[in-house]
C-alpha cells in the first residue's frame, strides 16, 4: 500500500518522520484489517480510552517486542493510527478525526462491540 505524510500526521525531528496515508487514501478494507487482530484491537481500545497520545511502551500487549512493532505499523499504514517520535519514544494517535469524516460511527461501533465482546468473554 503507497503511504505519503499525512497533512493530519504531527511533526517529527528531520529524518525521524513516519510515512501516513493522506486521509483520502485510507481505505476501508485496511481499516477492517487492522482492525480484525485481537492486539490491535487492543492498542486501538487503549488510545480511544485516553485523551493524549501513548507511548508504545504504555500499552502492554503479551507480545515479543518485534510483533508489537508490527502491529503498530499495520494500525499507522492502514490510517487507523499517527506515530511520532517523542525522543527515542513513539507517540500513538488514534486519527480518529479521519476515520470519522471518512466512515462514520464505524470506530465508534467497532469499539461498542469489542467492549460488549470483552464483558461477555471476561476479556
Amino acid at each position: 500500500m503507497p503511504t505519503q505524510t499525512s497533512s493530519t500526521a504531527p511533526e517529527s525531528p528531520a529524518g525521524r518522520a513516519l510515512d501516513h496515508p493522506e486521509r483520502a487514501a485510507i481505505r476501508l478494507e485496511d481499516v477492517l484489517h487492522a482492525l480484525s487482530d485481537p492486539m490491535r484491537l487492543r492498542v486501538v481500545r487503549a488510545l480511544a480510552a485516553g485523551a493524549d497520545a501513548l507511548a508504545c511502551s504504555e500499552i502492554e500487549l503479551p507480545v515479543s517486542k518485534s510483533t508489537c512493532t508490527h502491529h503498530y505499523r499495520v494500525l499507522r499504514e492502514s490510517g487507523v493510527i499517527s506515530q511520532i517520535y517523542r525522543g527515542t519514544a513513539k507517540l500513538n494517535a488514534l486519527r480518529r478525526e479521519d476515520l470519522d469524516e471518512l466512515f462514520p460511527g464505524l470506530l465508534d461501533a467497532v469499539l461498542l462491540a469489542a467492549a460488549r465482546q470483552g464483558d461477555r468473554l471476561g476479556d
